[in-house]
Parts: C-alpha cells; sequence; structure tokens
C-alpha cells in the first residue's frame, strides 16, 4: 500500500515507526522544513532511501504520486484543509489530533469523506493500549453494571523550550492549549468509555504559568452523560518538574477500574463482581512505553490498513475524532460564556477562543 507522510515534526517518529512495522511501501515525505524530513528519517536508518522522495509541497506530492494511505502529523492548525486535500483526490488519511479546529471543518471531513468512499482515521492511537483494551471488553461484556461517574486527569508538563520549539503551539488558531493538544486522548478515551452522547458540559479554563502563550494550560471539566453517568476532566501542563500521570476511572454498580501509567497504559486498579481468572492476570498489568504516545500507531495503521482492505470503518474513524474535538470546543465555550454548554454544538472553534486570557 502506498503510503506518504505529511508533517515531519516531534510525533512524525511514530506514524514512521508504525509505516515500518506494517510494511507499507513508504513513497514520499513532505515538510515546509527539509531538513525536518531527513531528521525523522535519519532516526529510522532512512535517510539514505533515494526511493522516499522528498516534499516541501503536499500539493505536488500528491499530484505525482498514487498515494493510497496519508498520515498528517503537521500543525493542527493544518490538518483539516490538508486532509479535505487528501480525501477530494481519493485517499484514505490518518489525521493526527485534534482531527479539525472547528466543528464546521470536521462536519467537512466526515461528510467528504462519504462522498469520495474514503476511509478516515483520528489518530486516538491510546484506544489501543493493552489496558484500554480491557477497559473496553469489560464495559462492553456489561462488567461494569450501570455506571456512576468516571473520570480523566492529565499532568503533565510542559515547558517554555517545548513551546519555542513550535511557534504555532498554544495558539488558538493552529493548537488551541493543554486540554486539546495534550489531553484530547484522554478526553477521546472518557467520552467513549462513558456512552459518547452527552446532555452538557460545564468547564472552567486559565492560564496559570504560560503566560507567553495564547492559550489554556489548566481546564477542569463536569460533563453530564445522557445515560445518565456524570464524569469530571482534569487537564493540565503545569506539573512540576515533569509529567506526573494520565489516569482514566470508571465506577459501576458491579466494577471499578484505574488505568494509570504516564499515558492510560497501566491497570492500577482492577475490581469487578464477577471475578474470573483474567482478573488476576490484568491486576497489575504494565505495558512498557518509550514515551508518552504510547505503541498504539502502529496498531492504528495496522487497523486503517485492514478497513481499507476489507471495505469497513476504522476502529477510530472520523467521528470519533469529531467526538474528542467537540467535548474539547464545550468546555471552551463553557470558559468563554461562564455558563453551561448543551451538546451537539452547532458550531464552535477553536480561534473564537482569541483574547481569553489577554
Amino acid at each position: 500500500m502506498k503510503y506518504g507522510l505529511i508533517g515531519c515534526g516531534r510525533i512524525s517518529t511514530n506514524h514512521v515507526k508504525a509505516v515500518l512495522n506494517n510494511k507499507l511501501e513508504f513513497i514520499a515525505a513532505c515538510d515546509i522544513v527539509e531538513e525536518h524530513i531527513e531528521n525523522v528519517l535519519a532516526k529510522h536508518n532512512l535517510n539514505t532511501n533515494t526511493e522516499i522522495k522528498r516534499y516541501t509541497d503536499y500539493k505536488k506530492m500528491i499530484a505525482e504520486n498514487n498515494l493510497e494511505l496519508v498520515g498528517i502529523a503537521t500543525e493542527s492548525g493544518l490538518h483539516a484543509e490538508i486532509a479535505l486535500y487528501c480525501i477530494d483526490h481519493g485517499i484514505n488519511v490518518i489525521i493526527e489530533k485534534p482531527m479539525a479546529m472547528s466543528i464546521a471543518d470536521a462536519d467537512r471531513i466526515i461528510k467528504l469523506s462519504e462522498e469520495k468512499h474514503v476511509k478516515v482515521s483520528a489518530c486516538h492511537q491510546n484506544r489501543f493500549n493493552i489496558a484500554v483494551q480491557e477497559m473496553r471488553k469489560a464495559l462492553e461484556a456489561g462488567r461494569f453494571g450501570k455506571l456512576s461517574h468516571g473520570s480523566i486527569h492529565v499532568r503533565w508538563n510542559r515547558n517554555k523550550d517545548y513551546y519555542t520549539q513550535a511557534p504555532w503551539r498554544g495558539t488558538w488558531s493552529q493548537d488551541g492549549g493543554a486540554l486539546m493538544n495534550q489531553c484530547i486522548h484522554g478526553i477521546d478515551l472518557l467520552r467513549w468509555m462513558m456512552g459518547n452522547d452527552i446532555d452538557e458540559v460545564y468547564g472552567v479554563t486559565k492560564q496559570q504559568f504560560h503566560h507567553y502563550l495564547e492559550a489554556e494550560d489548566i481546564g477542569m471539566a463536569v460533563v453530564k452523560f445522557k445515560n445518565g453517568a456524570v464524569a469530571t476532566i482534569e487537564g493540565t501542563t503545569n506539573v512540576y518538574p515533569q509529567n506526573l500521570e494520565e489516569t482514566l476511572y470508571l465506577f459501576g454498580e458491579t466494577g471499578t477500574v484505574k488505568l494509570g501509567g504516564k499515558s492510560t497504559n497501566n491497570i492500577d486498579v482492577w475490581n469487578f463482581a464477577d471475578e474470573t481468572e483474567q482478573d488476576e492476570a490484568n491486576k497489575g498489568l504494565e505495558e512498557q512505553t518509550s514515551n508518552v504516545y504510547g505503541n498504539g500507531h502502529t496498531s492504528l495503521y495496522a487497523d486503517m490498513i485492514d478497513a481499507i482492505k476489507n471495505g469497513r470503518s476504522p476502529y477510530v474513524d472520523a467521528q470519533a475524532g469529531k467526538n474528542a474535538l467537540e467535548l474539547v470546543l464545550a468546555i471552551y465555550k463553557s470558559q468563554k460564556e461562564g455558563r453551561p454548554v448543551k451538546l451537539p454544538l452547532e458550531d464552535f472553534a477553536s480561534i473564537d477562543m482569541e483574547g481569553e486570557f489577554k
């Protein structure tokens, strides 16, 4: 399957690793800074591979190659524009999170992909974590009983060096803040596990320490789901001196699970009324990861390849991408308006937050 990568920054190494692990035909890589392309290829000993074409213009890359799958790993503000161009040219896409920066763009991606009969996968790779998959299996088997509540805590650190590496970070037009960039994976997991359908969101965001940014460095929210369950969200980049945890809790009438580790990759608590032998194996499960992005990109790519070959929806489809985005934007809108916000959101964009913390 002929593959091209657009965007060769910090996260792109996980995409290249997934490409190699899935034995895709790596045709081309694109970045407006040529050095970024060489740097990521060198990490995987591909910098001497002259068969991989290098581009600084993604439209030229698409015009000159018969690509079947493209990974989009640029700054967030360009995701939708590039995805729509690829989809319009009949190319399947894996889009790094967030899928878009506005409800309108997310809707356009969904609509156009249906019209063009191409697959779109939103890169929420933590859904493939072993711990997360075990929680999902228990949930789908009804082992939690009626859900009471849940929560996600993303307690990370991002310092000034991180933001000066890439000036688009922390801007409303290209990135958003801690919730949109760092915490959206956990927010995706929370919404997915708790039934997806949300009635109301009340959120508060602040900029405590990162005054050189436009966006928030701490966000908190209470979420009311239509099934009666409630949830809390805490997402921040203010934890001193380094990443602490990404922890997901799910509380039901007959089950309690806490996923922990740096990125929901461990099972810290696993209690069910109907104990099985498998439960003993799950207690204390730890999936080793080399960084906070985890191991899920390889699995997400494998799923997407299979979805394309077999004409089915990807496990993490465009609607899933929109759901995670919508919850972040609902928290932003609630902060802006100072009141609870009903879902679905008709339209809202991260850029609507401009000037919030001036």
